[in-house]
């Protein structure tokens, strides 16, 4: 089993910054992208950023330029440093991992719990 642990969410100020850390244990496969998506109330989730194995990434528009995705794959963990906030930033972000055990595998997918990110003065 996997399970991922968020953090460094919190309240911050418009133009401020954040970055957020997720941690994966459990059983991580060579093949894996792990990936920060958002959810404000009222809308759907969706993607912020992701970065595979191989360290190729992934941006939505709205956060290009303000956001950087990184990961550390001897600690299994992925980070989200977020600069420029915008109050339409505001969501729970949730950490998500796809992995599959070779190039051709069954794909899985696993979540964290999530953490808010608020931006407001």
């Amino acid at each position: 089993q996997v399970q991922l642990v968020e953090s460094g969410g919190g309240l911050v100020q418009p133009g401020g910054s954040l970055r957020l850390s997720c941690v994966a244990s459990g059983s991580i496969f060579m093949f894996n992208t792990m990936g920060w998506y958002r959810q404000a109330p009222g809308n759907e989730r969706e993607l912020v950023a992701a970065i595979a194995s191989g360290s190729s990434t992934n941006y939505a528009d709205s956060v290009k330029g303000r956001f950087t995705i990184s990961r550390d794959n001897a600690k299994n963990t992925v980070y989200l440093q977020m600069s420029s906030l915008k109050p339409e930033d505001t969501a729970v972000y949730y950490c998500n991992l796809k992995q599959r055990r070779s190039i051709i595998g069954v794909p899985y997918e696993y979540w964290g719990q999530g953490t808010q990110v608020t931006v407001s003065s």
